[in-house]
């Protein structure tokens, strides 16, 4: 796209950011739903050929066949065009399709006199739904999946190295119980994981059974065909699931659950975004500089954390299109309306935005290192948090009152190594537990954190 033309583009997905979603463009595209379309209506014509019970329909060469599938594998964008040439007739865009495969298949002396099983039975909704489907598993396996993959072990690669890099917590905003950088990084890995996992096993159902569902025209035509079994074994061969009780319109709960799971990474993704920014923010890490790179128009010194921002923009971006889709695409009145028709058109701008999102917060945390110094100076100035671990061994060794005496000591007191250090020194406690004590630091009081940043 030339620059002009980005500048001149309705939506950023097509202009600033359309070189970061090229990967999604041959899938969610027009182009990409009409090749959809395309490969739906030449497998349900193969299917009807090789089917024994339809008489008129004479079973294709191999050679036949491979013409009908070279339509899809080769179909060009200019082909597309051609598909919108005949809808500016027809003004019916799946009808379109049906014309432009007859179009291509009049003059072949095997295919030519198959014109009529083109479309054989269907609704556009038959088509529609299993083009959708189609689009919605290749753009998961091949574009999302990966990419979080990469997020994951990107992250995962970042909890190891900082696995035992002590690091204050803090809850409602106040110091408590430290925490290693690693630890916390490893539990955004453990929630990707296993929302990754649920977006991985969400099964993309599809329907190819009529105006209404019913198969009435199938039966009508060919009532000793078992219509049910034929469309189950039809719609499993696309490596979809088979959706055997419908209206007109697959009902897409099976859309709605792939949105969900999206957008619940999504979240956990922006719940990262922020977290880090506010680390940026305390000087636990600092940002690689990018020579050139501008951080403000007036203030020099900055180095903002603007792709954990963009990042952050772009999933919520997202997520309001995938509750969207979630919450209004199961709905239907009656046995069709066509309000899914334009919001299953905008998937594409969805993911488009999650893809940017994911990107961005992938460069950003390229660009991290750890600032142990910053991270050492917060916890030497937090020797209230060891309270906590003082209290419990004082619960261990039947002590009394051990936590409000913790609570008299630290709440809301100017605590530090020495009137720490004093305080446990006053306890009746065993030797060992008592040295033990004496001995942990902020920094040191971090439990199982290094070790179960190791195991992510």
């Amino acid at each position: 796209m030339s620059v002009e033309a980005q500048l001149l583009a309705l939506s950023p997905l097509d202009g600033r950011y359309a070189g970061k979603v090229d990967a999604l463009r041959p899938i969610f595209s027009e182009y990409g739903l009409i090749k959809a379309r395309v490969k739906v209506e030449v497998e349900w014509l193969l299917a009807l050929a090789a089917e024994p019970g339809i008489v008129e329909l004479a079973p294709f060469s191999d050679a036949a066949a491979a013409r009908l599938r070279a339509l899809v594998d080769t179909l060009t964008p200019a082909d597309a065009a051609r598909v919108k040439e005949i809808e500016r007739t027809t003004n019916h865009d799946v009808k379109a399709v049906e014309y432009f495969i007859k179009e291509r298949l009049k003059d072949d002396a095997e295919l030519g006199p198959a014109l009529e099983f083109v479309h054989f039975a269907c609704t556009s909704e038959d088509i529609n739904n299993l083009s959708y489907a189609l689009m919605l598993n290749e753009a998961r396996q091949y574009v999302l999946l990966p990419k979080l993959d990469e997020l994951i072990q990107k992250l995962r690669a970042m909890a190891h190295e900082h696995a035992a890099l002590p690091m204050l917590s803090r809850t409602h905003g106040q110091t408590a119980s430290p925490t290693t950088v690693g630890k916390e990084i490893a539990n955004v890995v453990a929630r990707l994981q296993r929302q990754g996992e649920t977006l991985a096993a969400a099964r993309m159902p599809g329907k190819i059974n009529g105006a209404v569902g019913n198969y009435n025209a199938h039966v009508a035509s060919y009532p000793d065909i078992d219509w049910p079994a034929f469309s189950e074994r039809f719609v499993h061969s696309l490596g979809l699931n088979w959706q055997p009780y419908t209206t007109q319109i697959e009902p897409h709960d099976g859309i709605a659950e792939i949105c969900d799971a999206q957008r619940r990474i999504d979240t956990i993704a922006i719940d990262l975004c922020r977290d880090v920014w506010g680390y940026i923010s305390l000087g636990y890490f600092k940002q690689a500089v990018k020579a050139g790179e501008v951080g403000s128009s007036t203030m020099p010194h900055k180095v903002n954390p603007i792709d954990f921002e963009n990042a952050e923009g772009n999933f919520g971006i997202a997520n309001a299109l995938f509750e969207h889709f979630a919450a209004k695409l199961p709905i239907s009145r009656w046995q069709r309306d066509l309000t899914d028709s334009t919001v299953l058109r905008a998937l594409g701008t969805a993911f488009g935005h999650a893809l940017i999102g994911f990107d961005a917060l992938l460069r950003g945390l390229g660009k991290l290192s750890a600032n142990p110094q910053r991270l050492a100076e917060d916890l030497d100035a937090a020797w209230e948090v060891l309270a906590e671990a003082v209290q419990t061994v004082m619960r261990r060794h039947g002590l009394p009152n051990p936590y409000e005496q913790l609570k008299a000591l630290t709440r809301g007191q100017g605590i530090n190594e020495s009137s720490m250090r004093e305080f446990i020194g006053t306890l009746e406690l065993p030797a060992a537990d008592k040295q033990r004590l004496l001995d942990m630091t902020p920094g040191s009081y971090v439990g199982l954190a290094e070790k179960l940043a190791r195991e992510i």
